[in-house]
């Protein structure tokens, strides 16, 4: 199997390519520090997987799943992080990834859980699975995530990265109205911030 990867910390890099290169059955196509260094550089056509570091600085790792989904979906993605957090696991998935693996794993974890993607698996964590069934089970999305149409464009417009008086132009309606529909947005996510309000919107299908 043919595998790139993206990790942020040096150390754990130079430790995957050692760990990676040493596989018999697993060819290391490319191995990067940065999302931006990876999208400018990796010909994804001759990779079948790729590890995506969750926690990586400027392009996040959500964003780049995305972008790497968007250029070839067939490809198979494994998020990489530190934490099992409900919404950082959800954004990941829905973003696109097909496995989610923690950095605590030990060497054999993280090789057979490559090799159980390759073969059409999707692994995780018990706990993560147990998320998942959860939200399976769950009766639908509630309806205090139910955005209205508009509600719908600001965030996607927050998504992209605008500023509040950038969308006001966009969409032609007052600074004014555009905070008004974030304090709404806010409320039916149950959002603290602009990046929790992504996140929820991401996990709940908006985004």
């Amino acid at each position: 199997m043919r595998i790139a990867i993206v990790e942020n910390n040096q150390l754990l890099l130079e430790t995957l390519k050692i760990l990676l290169t040493g596989e018999p059955d697993i060819e290391l196509i490319g191995a990067y520090s940065s999302a931006d260094e990876m999208l400018e550089s990796l010909d994804i056509s001759k990779v079948e997987i790729i590890l995506v570091d969750m926690e990586l600085p400027g392009t996040s790792g959500v964003e780049l799943i995305e972008k790497l989904k968007a250029k070839r979906s067939e490809l198979e993605i494994m998020a990489y992080a530190v934490s099992e957090d409900r919404e950082n696991v959800f954004a990941a998935l829905k973003s696109g990834a097909s496995a989610y693996v923690l950095k605590g794993s030990r060497p054999t974890e993280l090789m057979d859980s490559f090799r159980k993607l390759y073969e059409g698996g999707a692994p995780m964590s018990l706990k993560i699975a147990r998320m998942v069934i959860q939200e399976l089970q769950d009766n639908g999305t509630d309806k205090q995530y139910l955005l209205s149409q508009r509600e719908k464009e600001v965030i996607k417009k927050i998504a992209q990265r605008m500023t509040y008086k950038e969308i006001a132009s966009k969409l032609e309606i007052s600074p004014k109205t555009i905070h008004s529909h974030i304090k709404k947005i806010y409320g039916k996510l149950r959002a603290q911030n602009r990046q929790d309000a992504l996140l929820k919107a991401r996990r709940n299908g908006i985004l």
